[in-house]
């Protein structure tokens, strides 16, 4: 209607004007009406808000001490800052672009280690794909496996990305909670204790059910899932011929003597389980955005198809740093001067620090099994304080000090406001922020003080 009427008023009015008085109101009314249309693509409907973006802004604007986003403030191992300088400085080739699946030293070192791991025979060249980071990696399955009105089953809490990318896809998401066990009376809870019921999950397999998303070390409890909570999940994915998406990227930081099993190693899940990773976080170097996908070629090969019609090709020196990276490490593989060991004893130093900071002031922290996170209990805080702020784009914090993220934004929304007492820290930070956190809790006590 409204582009009739505008055709109805040039052809009156054209004539008094001159020509290029009419071009130019041509011109205005060919942007407005271009500009009523919807410019957004339906997909991206109910994912616009990305509660990261928030949270940098949040934290940007405060003078506190962050422990919300996951990454290390400490540099990477000397190896691996080695590795990228001699990938900048050695081969000048390395500034041109290499194969659009992945370097090949990076995709054959891949293959060898973690063919041995997962007790397979990878081809570099069909079982391997190089990402833009393991964000890359899950954006790239999504679009490569999931259809219209597909089901993805999806473990909460979760990695908030994997709502809006199956939505992305044009899928539905099912979501499955882990559940709490009580614990006695002045017991600190474990992510052990955070478990899913076989009958509920169970039932939420259906026969438009295309892929169940698994998170071990989890993001942002730290549950591990054991052996049998993994051969649950196969069995289930086998039953319903299921597609398993595994996202690993914290299998080298797992505490306590508690093993990573990657469910791509049990038997008839390898044919139908991608498994993915990161460099970022396998080398404290998230900076570097070097993440991969790992499996059959009946599945990998959907997934090439998605990263040669998009990215083509990852950036090739963060590539070849990695590749070095793991070369150094698979020769110290299993020995005290191994990384994979270093870093995981480390960073369970600081967790147990962490905790007892946090236990200092009352709140009561759910001990990890692994990852860069643990989540604490603010209940009897939040009593002491009701006016804490809450919602997903603020911190509960940041006047104290401290930015840590609401556990909330990891449920889906009907489930976000039986976890809104629960806030996420990031323990895998340097010693001086560490400090820093020790000394504005016991401001934060201070100020609790009748």
């Amino acid at each position: 209607m409204f582009r009739n009427a505008a055709a109805i008023y040039l052809h009156m009015v054209g004539p008094l004007l001159g020509k290029k008085a009419e071009a130019s109101l041509i011109r205005s009314l060919h942007q407005t009406l271009t500009m009523a249309k919807q410019l957004q693509a339906r997909r991206l409907d109910r994912i616009e808000y990305n509660p990261w973006v928030k949270f940098i802004e949040l934290s940007s604007e405060y003078d506190v001490v962050n422990l919300g986003q996951g990454f290390p403030d400490f540099p990477p191992p000397d190896f691996a800052v080695e590795a990228f300088q001699h990938a900048v400085s050695r081969d000048f080739m390395l500034h041109q672009y290499t194969k659009a699946f992945g370097y090949p030293p990076l995709t054959k070192i891949l293959a060898n280690f973690f063919g041995k791991l997962l007790g397979q025979e990878i081809d570099p060249l069909k079982n391997v794909l190089v990402t833009v980071g393991a964000y890359g990696a899950l954006f790239t399955a999504f679009q490569a496996l999931v259809d219209e009105e597909d089901e993805v089953i999806i473990i909460e809490p979760f990695f908030d990305c994997y709502e809006p990318m199956t939505l992305m896809a044009g899928g539905r998401p099912v979501f499955v909670s882990l559940k709490p066990s009580p614990t006695q009376d002045g017991e600190l809870d474990s992510s052990s204790n955070w478990q899913l019921d076989p009958t509920e999950l169970a039932s939420k397999f259906t026969s438009r059910t295309k892929a169940f998303i698994l998170n071990t070390p989890n993001n942002p409890l730290g549950k591990v899932f054991s052996r049998a909570e993994l051969e649950l999940v196969a069995s289930l994915c086998q039953q319903h011929d299921v597609v398993c998406i595994s996202d690993e990227v914290y299998q080298w930081l797992v505490y306590d003597g508690d093993q990573h099993i990657s469910i791509a190693s049990l038997p008839g899940m390898w044919e139908r389980t991608l498994t993915i990773g990161s460099a970022g976080k396998t080398f404290s170097a998230t900076g570097w955005k070097v993440g991969w996908v790992l499996g059959p070629d009946s599945i990998m090969k959907h997934l090439h198809t998605v990263h040669q019609n998009s990215v083509f090709h990852c950036p090739t020196q963060g590539q070849a740093a990695a590749a070095e990276s793991f070369e150094r490490e698979q020769l110290h593989f299993g020995q005290p001067s191994s990384y994979f060991v270093q870093l995981p004893q480390a960073m369970q130093r600081n967790r147990d620090r962490m905790i007892r900071s946090l236990q200092s002031v009352g709140l009561r922290p759910v001990i990890p099994q692994g990852s860069y996170f643990l989540i604490t209990d603010i209940s009897d805080f939040k009593s002491k304080m009701p006016d804490l702020p809450g919602a997903v784009d603020e911190p509960y914090d940041s006047r104290f000090g401290l930015a840590a993220i609401p556990v909330s934004i990891f449920y889906s929304v009907p489930h976000q406001k039986h976890f809104d007492h629960y806030i996420r820290f990031c323990f895998v930070k340097d010693e001086s922020t560490l400090q820093a956190m020790d000394e504005n809790l016991q401001k934060w006590k201070d100020e609790l003080r009748p």
